[in-house]
């Protein structure tokens, strides 16, 4: 099985006050995570955005990542899309780039039959020789895969993992490395012999989640105290809320890419009373902090854009 670390985190793609990539900021946090329990980082996936950003900015990153990681860490670069030939350059260029694995969402939107996923995934392999982890997050792409073409698609040389975002459906599938593409189902992806997770909550409580690796007698003691992290992160559009928290905490990852919009000032204040009950915020910093948390960073925020910087 692939080594690639247990609690990897989807890195949040931080953002400055004109909507460009924060390289400063996403170094800084890539050391914070590093320091707080990650092993490494899943870097332009869902919670990093990937999906409003250029070819050369998603390329960018994925190169600043390998060249300013931690010691001892891991990149795992999200290089899926619903476009096979696209997927396959961005994986070209992502092992190029020299990162560890790269993670490869099930085709969205144009539903793809079963033949035609072990196509799309037989030319994703060939076109890197790190391993490839699939992602399967039928709530995102409207198609599953379910555990009989897991298993068939592991056959495939190079296909080592899986991000399984069903929580239905998890459960160990022969020949692939698996990993809790949720946080609720972090603890019993390790309870059933796991590789670890892909984790958002990791951002904000990663100590306690490698406690979780690394006490397993008290796994669902601690899984079930952090409940109302994963649920506060999670009521809306993800990274929504990861970026509010960051941001009250005083990680500089500004704003969010339309579609997606800022917390509101509802979700804020639920998000800074899940901080203050974790004990990760005071009250005082929490009040200084809420109108910076509520626009890009580097001060006000700017007129909004309908396409993202040079597309």
């Amino acid at each position: 099985m692939i080594e690639l670390g247990t609690v990897l985190t989807a890195i949040v793609t931080p953002f400055d006050a004109a909507g460009r990539v924060n390289e400063e900021s996403f170094v800084a946090l890539m050391g914070h995570l590093a320091e707080n329990g990650s092993d490494g980082f899943v870097v332009a996936g869902t919670t990093g955005e990937a999906s409003t950003m250029t070819d050369e900015e998603q390329l960018g990153l994925i190169e600043l990542a390998v060249s300013e990681r931690p010691p001892g860490r891991t990149i795992i670069a999200g290089t899926g899309t619903n476009d096979t030939r696209q997927a396959v350059f961005l994986t070209e260029r992502a092992t190029a780039l020299g990162v560890d694995a790269v993670l490869s969402v099930t085709p969205y939107y144009n539903k793809p039959s079963r033949l035609g996923l072990i196509r799309h995934y037989e030319a994703v392999a060939a076109a890197t020789d790190k391993p490839t982890l699939l992602y399967n997050i039928p709530g995102r792409t409207a198609t599953n895969m379910p555990a009989d073409l897991l298993a068939e698609l592991a056959q495939i040389d190079g296909i080592e993992g899986v991000k399984q975002a069903n929580a239905e459906e998890l459960r160990p599938i022969d020949g692939l490395a698996l990993y809790a593409g949720d946080d609720g189902t972090f603890a019993r992806t390790l309870d059933m012999g796991g590789a670890g997770g892909i984790l958002v909550a990791s951002h904000i409580v990663g100590n306690e989640m490698r406690r979780m690796v690394d006490e397993p007698e008290r796994r669902s003691e601690i899984d079930a105290s952090l409940r109302d992290v994963y649920e506060t992160l999670f009521m809306t559009s993800n990274p929504t809320c990861t970026k509010a928290a960051l941001n009250l905490l005083g990680h500089d990852v500004g704003a969010l890419r339309l579609p997606l919009v800022e917390a509101s000032a509802e979700e804020l204040a639920l998000v800074r009373a899940m901080l203050e009950r974790h004990h990760l915020l005071s009250r005082d910093a929490a009040s200084e902090r809420t109108g910076d948390a509520r626009r890009p960073s580097g001060g006000a925020r700017p007129a909004p854009s309908l396409q993202a910087p040079g597309a």
